[in-house]
């Protein structure tokens, strides 16, 4: 499995996205004994589904791909990869959708809109570029579905989709996730 500089995966849930990220995280540890991987995990445990699902996660992850660091970062994505990208390190963030959420989210103490957000989504796509190892994005395309009721949740769908474009051309390859098959929609590695 070919890992490129940049990938963004996005696919709707339980399409394969997080499963693809593994396999490129795990194909990258094999290829060298000096490669490292760390997964920065953006979601919170808001309640016991959630703290649940994250359990299972860390449990099929360790099994999966060990030698994965995690790293859970909720909200200064931009600045962890800054911080934690190295040549020799991959950097998988899953998922974009909830760290969205947790900007957005009045609940999560942000509550972020307008140019604050916009501003939020230029500093990410920015420290994507100047990242010096290779990244790999996991977010969700729930733009496909039909349109939501309520100011806010369209307000959300909107900026998701506004979120997925920057990161996509910022990448240097995006794949869209289907039924767990890949349909690449960009590859400029």
């Amino acid at each position: 499995m070919n890992v490129a500089r940049s990938e963004l995966i996005l696919g709707g849930q339980k399409s394969g996205k997080s499963r693809r990220a593994e396999l490129l995280a795990r194909a990258w540890l094999e290829s060298s004994p000096g490669h490292r991987a760390a997964l920065v995990a953006t979601g919170q445990p808001w309640d016991e589904e959630m703290r649940e699902r994250i359990r299972r996660h860390r449990i099929d992850r360790a099994e999966r791909v060990p030698g994965l660091e995690t790293i859970e970062e909720p909200l200064r994505l931009a600045e962890t990869l800054l911080e934690r990208s190295r040549p020799d390190t991959l950097l998988v963030v899953d998922c974009l959708t909830l760290w969205l959420t947790n900007l957005m989210l009045p609940v999560a103490g942000t509550g972020l809109q307008g140019d604050e957000l916009e501003s939020k989504i230029m500093k990410l796509t920015q420290s994507m570029v100047a990242t010096p190892g290779p990244i790999v994005l996991v977010g969700n395309e729930i733009g496909l579905g039909v349109i939501p009721l309520g100011r806010e949740v369209r307000a959300f769908v909107d900026t998701l989709g506004r979120l997925n474009q920057a990161v996509a051309a910022a990448c240097s390859r995006a794949t869209l996730m289907a039924a767990g098959l890949p349909l690449t929609l960009k590859d400029s590695a």
